[in-house]
């Protein structure tokens, strides 16, 4: 674990505790009164710069995301998955969970993902892809067949990928997964695990 992860960890620990002290206090009952909570308390920690300086961006980022999203933000969402990714146990977790995961945290982003069924996949009803629209697409017969019964990845799915390809990789690193693009179609890659 890098030193970076662990200030995210840390960062994320403390947002999640303060959430937690606050419902435990009442003060806090609602997803739209955590929202609210969670960006006062970012406001707190970015204008008092109360976490290291390398952990602006990630305040900046979680802050313009609640003011903006509201309730579609899911604050409480995102630090728990900076948490457990910066911990470094999900990656003792079996291919499959972590995939789940990193469909999450791609949702939690903003960029939307789908799987399709072979019609939907290729042929003439073909999802058109939109290099406008930021999304992920996995093939849902790569899903049905690539693993076995314990979550153990049996071979490369396909997916497509028209959101910005470097927060996808980054997403996929922390899960222990990496992305390899197909030679043939522009926006078609290969998912593989580390482990």
């Amino acid at each position: 674990m890098s030193s970076l992860n662990l200030y995210v960890d840390h960062l994320a620990w403390c947002g999640l505790m303060a959430l937690s002290i606050a419902r435990r206090d009442g003060v806090v009952s609602s997803p739209a009164q955590e929202n609210l909570f969670l960006c006062r308390w970012l406001a707190t920690a970015e204008k008092k710069r109360l976490f290291r300086r390398e952990l602006a961006s990630d305040i900046t980022w979680l802050l313009k995301e609640g003011r903006e999203k509201g309730l579609r933000a899911d604050l409480p969402g995102k630090l728990e998955y900076l948490w457990r990714a910066s911990r470094g146990d999900l990656l003792d977790q079996s291919d499959l969970y972590r995939l789940q995961h990193i469909m999450h945290a791609i949702k939690l982003t903003g960029i939307n993902y789908s799987v399709l069924n072979e019609s939907e996949w290729e042929g003439k009803h073909a999802v058109k892809l939109s290099e406008t629209v930021p999304e992920v697409y996995l093939r849902r017969a790569d899903l049905d067949s690539g693993f076995d019964n314990d979550g153990k990845l049996l071979r490369p799915l396909s997916v497509r990928i028209t959101a910005h390809i470097i927060a996808v990789d980054a997403l996929l690193e922390r899960a222990g997964w990496y992305r390899k693009p197909a030679e043939t179609l522009k926006n078609q890659h290969y998912l593989h695990s580390n482990r």
